[in-house]
């Protein structure tokens, strides 16, 4: 995938037809899958030919959640370390996080503790992540056992899938969990009542990015 112009805004989308919009990130070591999970949710596709990530690229893809229609920006970062400047800019304003590791690949979870402390570096204080142990349709390569994955993440104070891209197991899933857990805590963080429709004609509702990329924050939520 080509590097993402940083000149260019995901905001400049034409479909403006959503109550909310979140951006999420898929971060994690090199090859444990990421672009292969992002292209079988959004585009339910699968190919096994993938080439690394260069810099970071994204998806858009709307859903239908609690009555709401929420606009997802997915943003899928390399995982290789000479990239780590550049994807990290992209974690201020993410409010949720998929934290992937490889079953296959003792390394790749042993650098899940180093991206936890990266999305608490940078992203903003109360982004929700989801770890994910992809390609658990290669249980007879497996190396790192499900609970092992659990007790890491219960550890960490994320919740836990296993998935494969491949088969399309919990890809949908992790998606739609991660998206609830977010509107769950956005709403424990605004005012019950909201504030009558602005001059502009903006629905108060509406979760966007501010200049600087922080979340501006509903008043109401899913």
């Amino acid at each position: 995938m080509a590097q993402v112009d940083h000149r260019f805004s995901p905001r400049d989308s034409s479909d403006q037809n959503f109550d909310y919009m979140f951006k999420l990130l898929i971060i994690g070591n090199s090859s444990v899958g990421k672009t292969s999970f992002l292209f079988r949710y959004a585009d339910d596709a699968f190919s096994g030919s993938f080439v690394s990530t260069v810099g970071i690229d994204f998806k858009v893809k709307t859903v239908q959640r609690h009555d709401k229609r929420i606009k997802l920006q997915v943003w899928d970062t390399a995982g290789q370390e000479r990239y780590r400047t550049i994807t990290t800019a992209y974690y201020r304003g993410a409010m949720g996080f998929i934290l992937m590791y490889d079953i296959t690949n003792e390394e790749s979870f042993n650098a899940v503790q180093d991206w936890a402390t990266q999305i608490k570096t940078y992203s903003w204080d109360n982004a929700q992540v989801i770890m994910v142990g992809n390609k658990c349709d290669a249980d007879d390569e497996r190396v790192i056992a499900t609970e092992k994955g659990r007790q890491l993440a219960d550890q960490l104070g994320f919740e836990f899938f296993e998935a494969s891209a491949k088969e399309n197991v919990n890809v949908r899933q992790v998606f739609e969990r991660l998206v609830d857990i977010i509107c769950v805590k956005m709403s424990e963080r605004v005012d019950v009542q909201a504030p009558p429709p602005s001059s502009s004609g903006q629905t108060p509702g509406t979760a966007r990015l501010l200049a600087d990329g922080t979340p501006r924050l509903p008043q109401k939520c899913c």
